[in-house]
């Protein structure tokens, strides 16, 4: 039985109770001459404790019984709140920097792609010294940071963006170069194109 039911009958059995004991008192103290028959003296009393007693006790206890039963429910756990993650601030040095690694790693793959022959070897090696010279593009974003630089006109950030601009173009010559490979993968058909393109290829640390 719930705790709302429970306390809707102990509040409807202690208001009959009580208006029954006021009745009978009230009864008992009248001066009637008028004789009447205890069971008729009984019932009228039980029903007047009823209606006015039982009922509101009743209602009055279903009441109580969902103030008990809310204090008894167990409180959800607080989900614990997570101190909100700090926005990085925005690095423009950072975008240029990206902007060259990405053109790194595509011509990485775009050289994996070429037939195996000794063309292919120079072309890796080329890729291989793009990498290195990207260790140089961080270089330059490094001293921007350092002079806390601002102004896309300032010279570092200027350097940095002409280096993003030549890595671009360089991953597409090693594209053009690459799909030359591919008809002619002979060392003699394809050194005009890799000499050239080895010129091309960024210097940034000279």
């Amino acid at each position: 039985m719930g705790v709302v039911v429970r306390s809707a009958l102990w509040g409807a059995a202690t208001g009959t109770l009580l208006m029954g004991v006021l009745t009978t008192a009230v009864d008992l103290a009248s001066t009637s001459d008028r004789p009447h028959s205890a069971f008729v003296t009984i019932t009228a009393i039980l029903i007047f404790a009823v209606a006015f007693g039982g009922i509101p006790g009743a209602v009055i206890g279903t009441g109580v019984g969902f103030v008990r039963r809310a204090i008894q429910q167990p409180r959800q756990p607080r989900h614990p709140v997570h101190p909100p993650i700090p926005q990085q601030p925005y690095d423009m040095w950072s975008e240029l920097v990206e902007r060259c690694a990405e053109s790194t790693r595509r011509v990485a793959n775009a050289v994996q792609t070429v037939p195996k022959s000794a063309a292919k070897d120079w072309l890796q090696r080329i890729s291989e010294q793009l990498t290195k010279e990207l260790d140089d593009v961080r270089g330059i974003a490094q001293l921007g940071r350092a002079l806390g630089a601002v102004d896309r006109q300032h010279p570092v950030y200027q350097r940095l963006l002409q280096a993003a601009r030549d890595f671009q173009q360089f991953e597409n010559e090693v594209g053009r170069v690459a799909l030359q490979m591919f008809d002619h993968p002979e060392l003699d058909e394809a050194r005009t194109h890799l000499e050239v393109l080895e010129k091309q290829l960024p210097q940034l640390s000279t």
